[in-house]
């Protein structure tokens, strides 16, 4: 599979959705999408549109977004939670390894993991029924050429929604940051029911309240 792809992708296109013009913004790691990604890019921002629903592009206003890549939303929350760290006088975590340091597998961990969260919050809402289920695979079967990664995609967007199994999979606080700011991409949080999915989602996570309240901040729109 390649999830980290495809994620990449999704956030890139919400980046175009905005009608910002992709640069690095010194992030370590975001590489401007070029001329070559164009296409691929207005896939993409199809099948984000289908997975959005009737929030549409109003929720890519967070700054995560500005970025367009895994390795940009990474850096947001690393900053995020190293910020809440040294506001309770702890320790700093060391900055996370850049993708040249790290095995493959654990790159697709990583991302199945985030990426998980993105499709789990999409749904937090209710919205995606079996019509539009299709509508999206059909979509990311003129982006994804991997079989695996379509069917993975597929099971994500069937199950039944569980905040507890999707937080299973932040096997560290830092990729929890991660995942919760993911997350406040693609939610309402005025929506009752939106907004129950974060608290229990944080909850699992076990994000400390001041950590939760930082990201939730960081993704809002910028005046």
């Amino acid at each position: 599979m390649n999830t980290k792809a495809l994620l990449d992708q999704l956030l890139a296109s919400g980046q175009a959705m905005l009608g910002h013009q992709p640069h690095s913004g010194g992030v370590a790691g975001a590489k401007p999408v070029g001329i070559s990604d164009f296409g691929k890019g207005a896939l993409a921002g199809g099948a984000l549109g289908l997975l959005l629903g009737h929030k549409g592009v109003r929720k890519l206003g967070g700054s995560a977004l500005k970025y367009g890549s895994v390795a940009a939303l990474g850096a947001l929350a690393y900053r995020a939670y190293t910020d809440y760290q040294r506001q309770n006088g702890q320790t700093a975590s060391a900055p996370p390894q850049t993708a040249d340091r790290v095995s493959p597998a654990e790159v697709e961990r990583h991302s199945d993991a985030v990426l998980r969260a993105l499709v789990a919050a999409a749904k937090a809402d209710g919205h995606i029924d079996t019509r539009e289920r299709g509508l999206i695979e059909a979509e990311l079967a003129k982006l994804v050429d991997d079989a695996e990664t379509r069917r993975w995609f597929a099971a994500e967007l069937a199950k039944p929604l569980d905040p507890a199994e999707v937080a299973s999979a932040a096997t560290t606080p830092e990729l929890a940051a991660e995942m919760y700011l993911a997350s406040l991409l693609v939610v309402d949080q005025q929506s009752f029911m939106e907004r129950a999915y974060l608290d229990e989602l944080a909850r699992q996570m076990q994000l400390p309240p001041a950590l939760k309240e930082t990201l939730e901040r960081q993704s809002l729109p910028a005046a």
